[in-house]
């Protein structure tokens, strides 16, 4: 059974930055959408960034210029630099891949059916 192992969280002070990673021994990263989400209790998770096998990338307007996702498919891992990190952005982060045809198609919609979700990486911003 595919399931995503995520790590990088922590805490750090509005202003820092971390690098998150995500990785599946039993999935080959390279033909996939692959995805960043974030979840806060009580709320719905919602999509952080996405990138298709060929490099495109989407990003929610909350991140962006300040997150960029990257893929080491040789390595199988999924990656996540935040930046200037804003207690808003306080959430525990999830990784997924979706299979998908086109680039078009890689965009936050249609995930919730994703079969492993990990348990995630917490990610805390003080002001």
């Amino acid at each position: 059974q595919v399931q995503m192992v995520e790590s990088g969280g922590g805490s750090v002070q509005a202003g820092g930055s971390l690098r998150l990673s995500c990785a599946s021994s039993r999935l080959p990263f390279a033909i996939y959408c692959m995805g960043w989400f974030r979840q806060v209790p009580g709320m719905e998770r919602e999509g952080v960034s996405v990138i298709y096998k060929d490099g495109t990338t989407r990003y929610a307007e909350s991140v962006k210029g300040r997150f960029t996702i990257s893929r080491d498919n040789a390595k199988n891992t999924l990656y996540l630099q935040m930046n200037s990190l804003k207690p808003e952005d306080t959430a525990m982060y999830y990784c997924a891949a979706k299979l998908v045809l086109d680039s078009r198609k890689c965009n936050f919609d249609g995930w919730a059916d994703f079969p492993g979700w990990g348990q995630g990486t917490q990610v805390t911003v003080s002001s």
